[in-house]
């Protein structure tokens, strides 16, 4: 099974949940994007880590590393390795000396934890080919806004909804196109997932 490597392209807000941020991942050697629905808690981990801002305090991925490296525990890399009914599944792969480690993961904490260690984070070509996006408008897009929340909100990663079970097919693919045309990423990712739910 092939591994991709993905880069953090951004966050952008979300227009229709409260509180939840797409966090965008870009293929780095295609031009594929993968948009993943996270709260705003982990949204504002990773915005920390991408502007690099030193906060007063660690925050929880902050101490997570540094208990690490306390014991001598390095994250070597990050593998987004299963996508299930619109949920993405990461592990982490960790090593202390010899030993290799596997740690399960939800996607928000684990490209958070990837940023701190500085390790590549994968995929595979299963998951890039159902959940990948292809910009197809013309010039070269603009990255999304990193935002970075000032207010705490709950930590957990907002499922996929049913407010395009409605629409067709072809409505669901024009919605899409539009999304991507707009870069609502998020938005896209919703459409996406009930399209993946069509195709079952």
């Amino acid at each position: 099974m092939g591994k991709i490597k993905l880069n953090v392209l951004g966050l952008s807000y979300s227009q229709t949940q409260t509180g939840a941020y797409a966090l965008v991942l870009s293929e780095e050697d295609g031009d594929r994007r993968i948009p993943i629905i996270i709260g705003g808690v982990e949204a504002q981990s990773i915005a920390i880590q991408l502007e690099e801002l030193d906060p007063p305090r660690p925050l929880t991925h902050d101490l997570f590393k540094s208990f690490a490296e306390a014991f001598a525990v390095t994250v070597t890399e990050v593998n987004i390795y299963r996508l299930e009914e619109g949920i993405f599944y990461s592990e982490l792969i960790c090593e202390k000396g010899a030993n290799r480690i596997r740690i399960d993961s939800r996607t928000s904490d684990a490209v958070a934890i990837a940023l701190r260690f500085k390790c590549p984070i994968y995929t595979t070509d299963e998951i890039i080919d159902k959940a990948g996006i292809v910009l197809s408008i013309e010039g070269e897009p603009q990255e999304p806004t990193i935002t970075a929340p000032t207010t705490e909100f709950s930590s957990s990663e907002p499922s996929s909804n049913s407010e395009f079970s409605d629409y067709s097919i072809a409505q669901l693919q024009g919605m899409l196109d539009d999304a991507i045309r707009d870069e609502d990423y998020e938005k896209a990712s919703l459409i996406r997932d009930e399209l993946d739910k069509r195709d079952e």
